[in-house]
């Protein structure tokens, strides 16, 4: 298969207004979003409360893997103009193709049902409503969103992700503020272990839910939108320094966030009884710690619902638009996809569960998004003289290998023992 890369235009407004400073962030806190959905905040308050401080580790080789592979998914679409779903849409033949899209919308579909049953939850823990009807309104709300972006274009839909990003930072951190952390015990949780099959799961789930697929895909989209197709040279050198600070600061804020989680959890959770559910979590922070952090939680968590649900929804769509050629429009996406998760809800099925199950699913997707990145970014035919360096390739393959060797020894361990 041939290296083909067809540049879009580049966007209104002229090199020196578009490589302005502050006004080329923005596309990397969109992405950065799927790094706190309500997955990870099952995924954290679990490992949490079960096992402590023990999976910080995780959390923090996580947070810094993605941002390698998020600046390397906006490095692809800054260079070549295009998205990853559509360079694979490019350069795979027919079937394989349709086996990749098949993989890449379960990814998405277990996306959809975390974010949707995750926005259930927070106004079902702070109106009391039904989750079936929680569902419902966050779905409804994700449109709203997503009709927002269509009418009112980028940077409108990442000034009120953004906004919500920084809802859910106040809202899972506020309870720092009046936990009792214990430092020996912090430190000691970023030395590497496991104990037993029960925290390879929680690891597995974690990962997942920091190195999103979704995201990888998305992201790439992002900065193709943002900055077209930027000429090689001091234009594009400026826009991809920007791009490393976009991901940087953006992941920062949603590492921390996270970290945030886990500490909350393993400071304020561990030992208590019925923590084994976000409600349950929920009740036990508000009895420790107090109403309000109680409440700010569940603001967080709706926030983190509403607005990932919105951008799960784009990398649906361009996963799509990209491996099948297809466009679909986002709102009859948005309906299509929320029916899973209210059937769920629905049946009864254990909203935390999902959650962590949904994390599971997307640490398999992981290396599919992964591979093919650091192929194509690799590769000098498609991205000329921004080809990845000596050293990024071996630390994107490191990356790479050890999250394939985590979801082997998950799967060794779950099943064999």
């Amino acid at each position: 298969m041939t290296d083909i890369v067809t540049p879009r235009l580049a966007p209104a407004g002229g090199p020196r207004k578009r490589a302005a400073g502050l006004t080329l962030l923005g596309p990397a806190f969109v992405a950065a979003i799927a790094y706190v959905d309500p997955g990870n905040v099952a995924a954290n308050l679990t490992a949490g409360a079960q096992y402590g401080y023990l999976l910080l580790w995780v959390l923090v080789a996580a947070n810094a893997s993605a941002v390698v592979v998020q600046y390397l998914s906006a490095k692809l679409g800054v260079v070549t103009g295009r998205s990853l779903p559509e360079l694979l849409g490019l350069k795979m033949r027919r079937t394989p193709r349709l086996l990749f899209w098949a993989q890449a919308e379960v990814v998405a579909a277990a996306t959809d049902v975390a974010e949707v049953i995750g926005g259930a939850l927070a106004l079902h823990l702070l109106f009391g409503l039904p989750l079936v009807a929680g569902g419902v309104i966050t779905g409804v709300v994700s449109m709203a969103i997503l009709v927002l972006q269509n009418r009112r274009g980028a940077r409108t839909f990442e000034v009120v992700v953004t906004s919500m990003l920084a809802i859910l930072t106040v809202g899972f951190c506020a309870g720092l503020l009046f936990a009792q952390v214990s430092p020996g015990e912090l430190v000691s949780g970023l030395v590497p272990r496991f104990e037993g099959t029960r925290s390879v799961m929680l690891a597995a789930s974690m990962l997942g839910a920091t190195v999103m697929p979704h995201a990888v895909y998305l992201h790439s989209a992002l900065a193709r939108d943002r900055h077209g197709d930027t000429p090689a040279g001091p234009e594009r050198r400026r826009v991809l320094v920007a791009t490393r600070w976009d991901v940087a600061l953006a992941l920062i804020v949603a590492g921390g966030v996270n970290v945030c989680m886990l500490v909350l959890a393993a400071a304020t959770l561990s030992g208590v009884e019925d923590t084994d559910t976000i409600p349950g979590a929920q009740a036990a922070i508000t009895a420790n710690v107090g109403p309000v952090v109680g409440v700010l939680f569940a603001v967080g968590l709706l926030a983190s619902g509403l607005a990932s649900t919105s951008v799960g929804c784009m990398a649906g769509a361009e996963i799509m638009h990209g491996l099948l050629h297809v466009r679909v429009p986002l709102l009859a996406r948005r309906l299509v996809t929320l029916v899973p998760a209210l059937v769920l809800l629905a049946v009864g099925a254990d909203p935390t569960m999902l959650l962590v199950v949904s994390q599971v699913v997307l640490s398999f997707g992981i290396a599919f998004a992964l591979v093919p990145l650091v192929v194509y970014t690799s590769r000098r035919s498609v991205m000329g003289t921004d080809v990845n360096a000596a050293t990024t390739r071996v630390v994107a393959w490191v990356i790479a290998a050890v999250i394939v060797a985590l979801n082997v020894a998950l799967v060794v361990l779950t099943f064999v023992g």
